[in-house]
């Protein structure tokens, strides 16, 4: 259900991440595309690209969960992470799919970021209420066989195993197939076969259905943050 760019959010925050080492690949591209779409219905955006933004993925003894501490004052850069998903109403996550899962990065930005006693281990979860979407870019055909496990794998990691102990009150998988511009099939026997690559009109139709699909992903968020129980 797409929504006018008129919609009222009360002001609400909404934190854009893609997590994606070129500014100029099609992953960034959907995360600006997303992050208009979310300023269109009155969501002030803060834009992170851990790329641009140096975010080193690697835990440090400082970000070492604190067991025995849920208060424990991590690293001044993880600190700062947790600022701006807490600021948040809403997060919107950019990424392409690697091997069925999210980029190094990403996943090291949830182990430093998305910590003990931040994201998890209280009684009352600091980040309840929140709704966060999952936008996967795959290089998969529609068609492909794989991309029902591949949705199940995302859904399971990302909002079984990650959003749900956050206490976050919606999270969702926006997979978002047929992202390169030559077709790609993988044998059972792990063969690579490829097909033509669209060009011209077609290239600009594909596209632009394909960033539809995607906006439409983020409008159904919205929809639902709007929704008052």
């Amino acid at each position: 259900m797409q929504q006018s760019s008129t919609l009222e959010t009360s002001s609400s925050t909404a934190l854009v991440v893609v997590g994606h080492h070129r500014p100029d690949s099609l992953s960034a591209h959907i995360a600006h595309r997303a992050a208009a779409r979310l300023t269109a219905a009155n969501y002030t955006v803060d834009f992170l690209d851990l790329h641009a933004e140096n975010f080193d993925p690697r835990m440090t003894v400082a970000d070492q969960p604190g067991w025995t501490n849920r208060d424990k004052r991590y690293s001044p850069d993880a600190e700062s992470h947790m600022q701006r998903v807490l600021a948040a109403d809403v997060i919107v996550v950019v990424f392409p799919v690697y091997w069925q899962s999210v980029p190094a990065i990403l996943k090291g930005w949830i182990d430093r970021v998305w910590n003990y006693g931040f994201a998890y281990g209280r009684s009352q979860p600091r980040l309840a209420g929140k709704r966060i979407l999952w936008l996967g870019l795959a290089g998969a055909t529609a068609n492909d066989e794989i991309l029902p496990s591949m949705q199940q794998l995302l859904e399971a990691q990302l909002s079984e195993g990650l959003a749900y102990y956050s206490g976050f009150a919606d999270s969702r998988v926006g997979l978002l197939p047929d992202a390169e511009e030559q077709p790609q099939l993988v044998g059972a026997d792990g063969s690579l076969t490829f097909g033509e690559a669209i060009t011209g009109d077609a290239r600009d139709a594909h596209y632009q259905a394909f960033e539809a699909k995607a906006e439409a992903f983020v409008d159904d968020l919205v929809a639902a943050a709007l929704v008052r129980v």
